[in-house]
């Protein structure tokens, strides 16, 4: 019987500090500008590092798009606070909780919304795996949530459209956050404004949801 071989306490931490030193270089300069000689320098290893951990540099990219998102779900999960008993509407206001939370509240680190613009502005082969592994669960839970809301019947694409304006909202607090900065220089996103922001986005998405629903049982 071959002894499993154990990664030593060194080899896991210089791990961990190219995971975080890969988030930062990519976040700055995008996948295919990133080197795999700056990526090593910035986490203190050496050149070879990164094929040892990681075999290549687009496996690592892959790897830290999905630790950073995986963990923040983790530490965030969508049903926060809520059990599959709970009402579709307390399920939602958990659903945008969480989210904003994920995304305002220090569930990703800094450099993931500049790393994943970039990986909006020029997809990568690893967002196809980032969707299926981690998004789409999460999509997959909150259309469930929509469609227990709309009612009976509901119109699929009606349901995705109401999914999809939910999460837009969350994201933009994310994506326009320097706008709003210079809008209203007062506000401050701490915990209790996260808090509101959440109460408002579900509140309003739960009107508009139970409108549609209405128009689709009218048959409008």
């Amino acid at each position: 019987m071959i002894p499993t071989v154990r990664p030593s306490p060194a080899d896991d931490a210089a791990r961990t500090r190219l995971l975080r030193a890969a988030g930062e270089v990519f976040a700055e300069q995008g996948f295919r500008s990133a080197t795999v000689r700056d990526i090593c320098a910035r986490a203190g290893t050496n050149v070879a590092a990164v094929n040892y951990h990681f075999r290549d540099k687009e496996s690592l990219y892959a790897l830290v798009l999905e630790h950073a998102l995986q963990a923040a779900v983790e530490r965030f999960p969508p049903d926060l606070g809520v059990t599959p008993e709970s009402t579709p509407e307390d399920r939602l206001r958990a659903f945008v909780r969480s989210l904003l939370l994920r995304l305002l509240g220090g569930g990703v680190p800094e450099w993931f919304s500049r790393l994943m613009a970039h990986e909006m502005i020029e997809p990568t082969r690893a967002l196809d795996p980032l969707v299926e592994r981690v998004l789409r669960p999460l999509f997959t839970r909150l259309l469930g949530i929509v469609g227990e809301l709309l009612g009976p019947g509901a119109d699929p694409d009606v349901a995705r459209l109401c999914a999809r304006s939910v999460v837009g909202q969350c994201f933009f607090y994310r994506h326009a956050q320097e706008v709003v900065r210079r809008l209203q220089p007062d506000e401050r996103i701490d915990a209790v404004r996260i808090e509101a922001i959440a109460s408002h986005i579900a509140t309003f998405s739960l009107a508009g949801i139970r409108d549609s629903g209405q128009r689709l049982r009218r048959g409008a």
